[in-house]
């Protein structure tokens, strides 16, 4: 019985953190990260003040930052969720310690999962206290979709259908190599697309004059050393990072690299696919239809935020592809090396 609320849990989790990830996405993109200027609470409430007695007491407090309830609300319905994902963590890695005698409860996944958890409520808190800091903002987002995939990994560990997978020995060992490549490339991208949106450089390049890469002299503004500046950047005189603090020339660069590193994602992981569908293995072959798929969704979409300069359903879309993405090569990458354990 407790293995099955285990599970069930970890599915709770699963969903919740990817529900997780498109409201980080919304926030950032809304500009609302720091719609409340404290941590936890929003101007020192559990929730958004309403009354204007409230509202007017916190304006005097935080004079440099006025309430704005619509990206007040954002952030914390943001944090409601990112709170509620740690407790159903909490409870799963004391249900999975409870039952660590029993051979199926993954008890060190689960330990690392809630070590993770813990450590981006505080890139949560230190997002706010450090004012945007875009590495603080970029690590944030990469600790989101690695989350994802461990909860989705954890679901799978304690899935009634993670049963030995027929797949031939030679297929398993010549595909291996590239499923952890995958995994590499996609993180890669992932991180590109992060600082991307840390420095508010995702609309430097956009209309149909952009393509393939971004303007016209992008080449002219190329700069990896300005660009890729991950510590010692100086914040705006009043203290925050909101907007960027990064050039004009910085930013192009930042969204070039993001581009190029999508044509060379896109590449790698269709000529992955490929390789799945000729695996003789039915598995793995509607794994790597599964990937086409979901890659050609992702295409749409970031050419949709550049023709269109970056409508805000779009963008968020554009995150939530990607984590599922990241996770259907956490299931291929599963699927070989669990094979492997198993013998």
């Amino acid at each position: 019985m407790k293995f099955a609320q285990t599970r069930r849990l970890a599915l709770i989790a699963t969903v919740l953190a990817f529900v997780v990830i498109l409201l980080g996405a919304y926030t950032r993109l809304e500009d609302a990260g720091l719609g409340c200027p404290d941590w936890p609470g929003c101007y020192g409430h559990m929730t958004v003040p309403t009354s204007q007695e409230n509202i007017d007491s916190n304006n005097s407090l935080y004079q440099e930052r006025a309430l704005e309830k619509p990206k007040a609300w954002a952030e914390m319905i943001h944090r409601y969720f990112a709170g509620s994902l740690g407790l159903v963590i909490g409870a799963m890695t004391i249900m999975a310690w409870m039952q660590r005698k029993k051979k199926r409860h993954p008890v060190k996944l689960a330990s690392w999962l809630l070590l993770l958890v813990i450590f981006q409520a505080a890139l949560g808190m230190w997002t706010v206290t450090m004012k945007l800091n875009p590495t603080i903002v970029m690590l944030h987002l990469l600790g989101g979709f690695t989350t994802f995939a461990l909860c989705f990994t954890m679901s799978i560990r304690l899935s009634k259908a993670h049963q030995p997978f027929r797949i031939k020995k030679v297929t398993v060992k010549e595909l291996q190599p590239w499923a952890i490549g995958g995994l590499v490339v996609l993180g890669l991208q992932i991180m590109l697309g992060g600082w991307t949106s840390a420095n508010y450089a995702a609309t430097v390049c956009t209309g149909l004059g952009s393509l393939p890469v971004c303007q016209a002299d992008w080449l002219a503004a190329f700069n990896l050393a300005e660009a890729y500046q991950f510590f010692g950047l100086e914040a705006h005189p009043d203290g925050h990072y909101e907007f960027g603090v990064l050039g004009q020339d910085a930013r192009i660069t930042i969204h070039a690299m993001h581009r190029i590193g999508a044509y060379i994602t896109l590449a790698y992981l269709l000529w992955f696919a490929w390789k799945l569908r000729k695996a003789s293995n039915r598995l793995l072959e509607d794994l790597g239809t599964l990937i086409a798929i979901i890659l050609s969704v992702q295409v749409v979409l970031g050419f949709s935020n550049v023709l269109f300069g970056l409508p805000l359903p779009i963008a968020v879309a554009h995150n939530g592809v990607a984590a599922l993405l990241l996770i259907s090569l956490v299931a291929i990458n599963f699927a070989l090396w669990a094979h492997k354990r198993r013998g």
